[in-house]
């Protein structure tokens, strides 16, 4: 079951191992976030969730994969900070690749799924 809502139906990519969801669109979020923020918190912020919140997504990940997707740095003179490690961008890169292909706009197969669904009812 989904936790967001959509007007209109969708396709949403998750990849799920045990109970977890290991990686789907608000970790992916999370993983860009990060990389054009340079800080975990800073892209919480941008995405209206705790930092608390993000690491766990991040510690899910980390979890999950055969290698870490983010990176830390611990704080001092120059500050603390964190990016995604290589093996995080080809994570993404993947993912985001998966996704096009769900995409209606590139999809037959898609497509043809969403002309199937019958009108819903307003109750």
């Amino acid at each position: 079951m989904t936790r967001t809502h959509h007007a209109t139906p969708c396709f949403q990519l998750r990849l799920v191992a045990d109970k977890d969801v290991v990686l789907g669109p608000g970790k992916a979020q999370i993983l860009e976030s990060i990389e054009r923020t340079g800080s975990i918190s800073a892209a919480a912020r941008t995405l209206g969730m705790s930092y608390k919140k993000a690491w766990q997504l991040i510690d899910t990940m980390n979890r999950h994969f055969a290698a870490p997707v983010v990176a830390t740095a611990t704080g001092g003179e120059q500050r603390g900070g964190a990016s995604l490690t290589p093996f995080g961008q080809q994570v993404l890169v993947h993912y985001r690749a998966l996704v096009r292909q769900l995409d209606p706009a590139f999809s037959s197969e898609a497509r043809e799924l969403l002309a199937l669904m019958g009108p819903r009812d307003a109750g």
